[in-house]
């Protein structure tokens, strides 16, 4: 389930691509301060949309602040320099991750009043004169109309209506994975999904005990395909920079076998293999789990394909769906299995390696596509090792569990 984002946002036009060059270096500045005051009023005018959609988690961190600032940014930086690089992965990873929520284009004009608005009160309207707010209004719709399109097509790919993506599901298994991982697979009511590609993601939403219906997306482990979806969910605990993951926290503890969830049609942008070129998989933590699901995929359907399989993690014990993983990778001829774990090696257990992942020394295919999925750090270390490696950036292939993914594109 693809879409394709058009060569080129519309062109901006000159007169307003001037006032934009002039003033992206004192938005920019501000950008912090705009995009929280945005939320601030956008959540206050629509307080359900912050229980109901977006994660408060994310929210209580900034980093869907972040997140939002940096694609203004982006997008408006390319229009103005059509020489920089072209935000097509940044409009399509916002546009799947949109289509998962089931935006559609109604809603655009909520956040364009509340993030003018936002402008408005941070850089006062002395700064934010009738050209200026106009040149930034154009830039506004050019990005909406562009993401409106692709969320459309997102649409029709799946066959649903404009944002009619959720789907009555019931729990028909639960498997508690040793790491601390859980294992769901729904069934949906109605129609199965189609067009599923491995490594896509569905949205879940639980009602919390505050009442608030949070979504959460997680990554397909199955193979597409199937009547049934199975993902996986890791409890996420406190820490000094984070609060409890809430949905999967929830999840863990109180779901059941026969209980009913809200799942979405699956979404996501990583290309598919097609089991012609060699594969890299490389991952850590849960980001093991759209890697298993193109292991299941290419098991099943193109099971000589060489793919090279490369995982870190605190410990063994830790390894999310780490015997499943094995199992795959020895049911392919031509697959190898490598083990980073930073607490060290279990005795016995064959190839792993001791602290954290290096690439020096490990054989990779020169013509291989890289899929690399794991936490903004770990996914950084990955791509500058890859880099030093000759590895073109265009065959690396990455999802990241966080608002701001494209980032590393």
């Amino acid at each position: 389930m693809t879409a394709t984002v058009a060569a080129a946002p519309a062109e901006l036009e000159p007169a307003y691509a001037q006032t934009i060059s002039a003033t992206l270096p004192l938005v920019g500045a501000h950008i912090d301060e705009i995009t929280t005051e945005f939320y601030r009023r956008m959540f206050g005018a629509h307080p359900e949309l912050l229980r109901n959609l977006f994660n408060r988690g994310n929210q209580a961190q900034g980093a869907q602040q972040r997140a939002l600032a940096a694609s203004i940014a982006t997008f408006a930086a390319h229009l103005v320099d059509p020489q920089l690089p072209h935000p097509a992965e940044l409009l399509s990873r916002i546009g799947h991750k949109h289509a998962s929520l089931g935006v559609t284009a109604d809603q655009y004009p909520i956040v364009h009043e509340h993030l003018f608005a936002a402008i408005v009160e941070v850089l006062g309207a002395d700064t934010v004169t009738a050209d200026v707010a106009a040149a930034w209004d154009r830039v506004f719709w050019i990005m909406a109309d562009t993401l409106i399109a692709l969320e459309r097509d997102l649409y029709r790919a799946a066959g649903v209506a404009d944002g009619d993506v959720y789907r009555r599901a019931t729990v028909v298994s639960r498997v508690d994975d040793p790491s601390g991982a859980v294992l769901i697979t729904v069934r949906p009511e109605g129609k199965p999904f189609v067009n599923v590609l491995p490594a896509q993601y569905v949205s879940v939403g639980v009602t919390l005990p505050d009442g608030a219906r949070q979504l959460r997306q997680y990554s397909l482990v199955n193979v597409p395909g199937s009547d049934e979806l199975t993902f996986a969910v890791k409890p996420v605990a406190a820490g000094t920079d984070q609060p409890a993951g809430e949905v999967s926290s929830w999840i863990a503890a109180n779901l059941c076998v026969g209980d009913i969830l809200d799942v979405t049609v699956p979404f996501g942008d990583l290309p598919a293999p097609d089991g012609g070129a060699p594969v890299v998989l490389i991952s850590a933590g849960i980001g093991v789990t759209p890697m298993v699901g193109i292991l299941e995929h290419l098991a099943a359907a193109a099971p000589q394909t060489v793919v090279h399989v490369l995982h870190a993690d605190r410990s063994d014990q830790a390894h999310p769906l780490r015997e499943r993983q094995a199992e795959l990778t020895e049911a392919m001829p031509n697959a190898r299995l490598d083990l980073w774990y930073e607490d060290g090696v279990t005795a016995g257990l064959s190839g792993a390696h001791a602290g954290l992942m290096n690439l020096a020394g490990i054989a990779l295919p020169a013509d291989g596509h890289v899929y690399l999925c794991g936490s903004n750090g770990f996914a950084q270390a990955v791509r500058a090792q890859l880099a030093e490696r000759g590895v073109p950036a265009e065959r690396v292939h990455c999802e990241l569990f966080s608002p701001n993914d494209w980032l590393l594109g």
